[in-house]
């Protein structure tokens, strides 16, 4: 199981499984971080994160929705 988010994942990457950068964490608490979307995720991505309002500065990620959180990154699982 994956540990919950802590203010020291702020600033770090979130990936997929594949490597491909979504975004940075921008606050992190709990089971929930928030993250600012890299301008170049696809829309596939974002409408599997739930983020389809691209009017947000940034979008909730759940710690359901992460692999492994380590010191590279944050990596989602593989099914995003």
């Amino acid at each position: 199981m994956v540990r919950n988010f802590r203010s020291e994942d702020e600033g770090k990457h979130v990936m997929t499984a594949d490597g491909d950068m979504v975004g940075t964490i921008e606050r992190a608490s709990g089971g929930t971080a928030h993250v600012k979307p890299d301008s170049g995720l696809s829309g596939s991505i974002r409408r599997k994160l739930g983020w389809t309002d691209e009017s947000e500065e940034t979008y909730s990620l759940e710690k359901a929705n992460v692999d492994k959180i380590d010191d590279d990154g944050i990596h989602l699982k593989s099914n995003f």
